[in-house]
């Protein structure tokens, strides 16, 4: 299934995607795509509705983030090997772990906003793991197991905010519209292999990442289970996977957003975000 939310912003109402492109509307399943819809059981019970009898959503509703009710947004910094490279990093002998603020979330084609004083605002997309059952000491064997399905994420970074202000990751990862995620939460069971998903990303026409989930150094699994050893892992929890090459700061010259630029962005299987950056 391809779940999501569409409406004005915080009048969200849950839908889906039906093979025939259409939105349906699931409201009278289920209150939102967030926590308990989440479960397993949840979404098994929604797999057994006919896309067809739901109601069908008219015109070109905007589509607001795939996943509500998100009390983590956890990030891996430096998972893939030749982003690594790029950047001049050694690839981390454990995940790097760092937190971005929930309230950087919106939709998949909202504005994104460049902060004020900002000077290095740059783009990455990412894979995004949504949680739909706690995890807690799992297993790499059993991780799967607590993953509901996987979205798009941009995870809009600030440089100068992230490495040269002093201090952690967060301050450079966190703010307002910086965690564009959507259009929509594809249930794990229609994506064969997390780890073989093309994706891409493109400032104003020009393709400035054209990776593969291949090159992840640690794929779901291995995240799944390692940050359920360090703190659980609840329903709508979010974790975005880290970038392949092609960032902004790694391109010679760098190369930053400024206010009126288009990103367009992608990953196999998992929808399409588009958005237009403005001043803050």
């Amino acid at each position: 299934m391809k779940l999501l939310r569409y409406g004005a912003p915080g009048q969200e109402k849950p839908g889906l995607l039906a093979g025939d492109g259409t939105i349906r509307d699931l409201s009278a399943h289920v209150p939102d795509i967030a926590g308990d819809t989440l479960l397993p059981e949840s979404l098994a019970a929604l797999a057994a509705v006919d896309p067809q009898s739901l109601p069908k959503v008219e015109g070109n509703p905007r589509l607001g983030p795939c996943v509500a009710g998100t009390g983590k947004f956890i990030c891996i910094g430096l998972n893939y090997s030749d982003h690594a490279a790029e950047t001049g990093a050694k690839v981390p002998p454990e995940p790097i772990i760092f937190m971005k603020a929930t309230s950087a979330i919106v939709g998949p084609n909202d504005d994104v906003e460049i902060p004020r004083t900002s000077q290095k605002t740059d783009w990455e997309v990412e894979l995004g793991i949504v949680i739909g059952k706690t995890a807690k000491y799992v297993s790499e064997a059993d991780a799967l197991d607590h993953v509901a399905g996987y979205c798009v994420i941009n995870d809009i970074s600030e440089r100068a905010f992230q490495a040269e202000r002093s201090g952690q990751w967060t301050k450079g990862k966190s703010a307002d519209t910086f965690g564009p995620t959507g259009p929509w939460l594809v249930t794990r069971d229609e994506v064969a292999d997390p780890q073989n998903l093309k994706m891409w990303l493109e400032v104003n026409g020009h393709r400035y990442q054209d990776g593969s989930t291949a090159t992840m150094v640690y794929g779901v699994k291995y995240l799944v289970s390692y940050l359920s050893q360090f703190m659980s892992l609840r329903p709508g929890d979010i974790i975005s996977t880290g970038t392949p090459p092609g960032v902004g700061l790694g391109q010679n010259p760098q190369v930053f957003l400024k206010p009126g630029d288009v990103m367009e962005l992608s990953i196999e299987g998992l929808g399409t975000q588009k958005q237009k950056t403005v001043q803050g």
